[in-house]
Protein backbone atom coordinates (compact mmCIF):
# COMPACT_ATOMS: atom_id res chain seq x y z
CA UNK A 1 0.00 0.00 0.00
CA UNK A 2 1.21 3.91 -1.07
CA UNK A 3 2.62 6.00 1.97
CA UNK A 4 0.39 8.82 2.90
CA UNK A 5 1.92 12.42 2.42
CA UNK A 6 -0.03 15.70 3.62
CA UNK A 7 1.03 18.69 1.76
CA UNK A 8 0.25 21.88 4.16
CA UNK A 9 1.37 24.99 1.65
CA UNK A 10 -0.32 28.10 1.13
CA UNK A 11 0.97 28.33 -2.84
CA UNK A 12 -1.09 26.43 -4.75
CA UNK A 13 1.86 26.26 -7.54
CA UNK A 14 4.46 24.82 -4.90
CA UNK A 15 1.57 22.35 -3.40
CA UNK A 16 0.18 21.14 -7.03
CA UNK A 17 4.25 20.87 -8.04
CA UNK A 18 4.86 18.63 -4.63
CA UNK A 19 1.60 16.94 -5.17
CA UNK A 20 2.51 15.60 -8.75
CA UNK A 21 6.09 14.84 -7.99
CA UNK A 22 4.92 12.89 -5.30
CA UNK A 23 2.53 11.31 -6.58
CA UNK A 24 4.75 10.33 -9.65
CA UNK A 25 6.59 9.03 -6.99
CA UNK A 26 4.30 6.49 -6.17
CA UNK A 27 3.47 8.00 -3.12
CA UNK A 28 -0.94 9.02 -1.72
CA UNK A 29 -0.61 12.36 -1.42
CA UNK A 30 -3.54 14.57 0.42
CA UNK A 31 -2.80 18.64 0.23
CA UNK A 32 -4.09 21.83 2.60
CA UNK A 33 -4.20 25.42 2.20
CA UNK A 34 -3.21 26.33 5.67
CA UNK A 35 -1.87 25.07 8.87
CA UNK A 36 -5.35 25.17 10.13
CA UNK A 37 -6.22 23.28 7.27
CA UNK A 38 -3.84 20.82 7.43
CA UNK A 39 -4.26 20.09 11.29
CA UNK A 40 -8.04 19.66 10.67
CA UNK A 41 -7.18 17.25 7.81
CA UNK A 42 -4.41 15.16 10.07
CA UNK A 43 -7.25 14.53 12.61
CA UNK A 44 -9.55 13.15 9.97
CA UNK A 45 -7.04 11.17 7.82
CA UNK A 46 -3.41 10.84 9.60
CA UNK A 47 -1.16 10.16 7.03
CA UNK A 48 2.60 8.69 7.68
CA UNK A 49 4.25 11.87 6.89
CA UNK A 50 3.53 16.01 6.84
CA UNK A 51 5.44 18.41 5.04
CA UNK A 52 4.64 21.70 5.99
CA UNK A 53 5.52 25.56 4.94
CA UNK A 54 6.56 27.46 7.16
CA UNK A 55 5.10 31.02 6.46
CA UNK A 56 1.08 30.62 6.03
CA UNK A 57 -1.54 32.90 7.19
CA UNK A 58 -3.62 31.68 9.89
CA UNK A 59 -1.52 29.09 11.64
CA UNK A 60 2.39 28.90 10.78
CA UNK A 61 4.23 26.16 10.41
CA UNK A 62 5.78 25.92 13.66
CA UNK A 63 2.48 26.01 15.23
CA UNK A 64 1.68 22.95 12.73
CA UNK A 65 4.27 21.33 14.20
CA UNK A 66 3.99 21.34 17.64
CA UNK A 67 0.49 20.74 17.72
CA UNK A 68 0.91 17.61 15.31
CA UNK A 69 3.49 16.43 17.56
CA UNK A 70 1.39 16.66 20.76
CA UNK A 71 -1.19 15.26 19.06
CA UNK A 72 0.98 12.08 18.20
CA UNK A 73 4.45 11.96 19.80
CA UNK A 74 6.52 10.55 16.89
CA UNK A 75 4.72 12.11 13.84
CA UNK A 76 6.87 12.51 10.65
CA UNK A 77 7.35 15.88 9.70
CA UNK A 78 9.30 17.48 7.02
CA UNK A 79 9.39 21.83 7.08
CA UNK A 80 9.96 23.93 3.87
CA UNK A 81 10.41 27.39 3.60
CA UNK A 82 11.53 30.21 1.20
CA UNK A 83 12.18 32.30 4.82
CA UNK A 84 15.16 32.54 6.90
CA UNK A 85 17.07 29.68 8.07
CA UNK A 86 16.37 30.46 11.67
CA UNK A 87 13.14 29.22 10.75
CA UNK A 88 14.00 25.92 9.56
CA UNK A 89 16.66 25.66 12.94
CA UNK A 90 13.42 26.32 14.68
CA UNK A 91 11.60 24.14 13.08
CA UNK A 92 13.88 21.34 13.78
CA UNK A 93 14.03 22.09 17.60
CA UNK A 94 9.95 21.71 17.49
CA UNK A 95 10.10 18.10 15.87
CA UNK A 96 10.31 18.20 12.17
CA UNK A 97 12.78 15.20 11.44
CA UNK A 98 14.14 17.54 8.22
CA UNK A 99 14.31 20.84 6.78
CA UNK A 100 14.41 22.05 3.01
CA UNK A 101 14.51 25.58 1.78
CA UNK A 102 13.02 26.92 -1.12
CA UNK A 103 13.48 26.65 -4.19
CA UNK A 104 13.94 22.78 -3.32
CA UNK A 105 15.86 20.74 -4.43
CA UNK A 106 12.92 18.03 -5.34
CA UNK A 107 15.30 14.75 -5.83
CA UNK A 108 16.63 15.58 -2.37
CA UNK A 109 13.19 16.30 -0.62
CA UNK A 110 12.65 12.82 -2.15
CA UNK A 111 15.42 11.06 -0.47
CA UNK A 112 14.42 12.59 2.91
CA UNK A 113 10.81 11.66 2.46
CA UNK A 114 12.13 8.04 1.13
CA UNK A 115 14.18 7.98 4.58
CA UNK A 116 11.51 9.20 6.94
CA UNK A 117 9.33 6.28 5.72
CA UNK A 118 11.81 3.90 6.07
CA UNK A 119 12.74 4.89 9.83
Amino acid sequence: MAATILIIEDHPSVRMLLARVLEDAGYQVYEAANGRQGLEQFQAQPVDLVITDLEMPEMTGLEVILELTRILFNVKVIAISGGSVDGLQKARLFGARQIFSKPLDLSALLHGIEYELQH
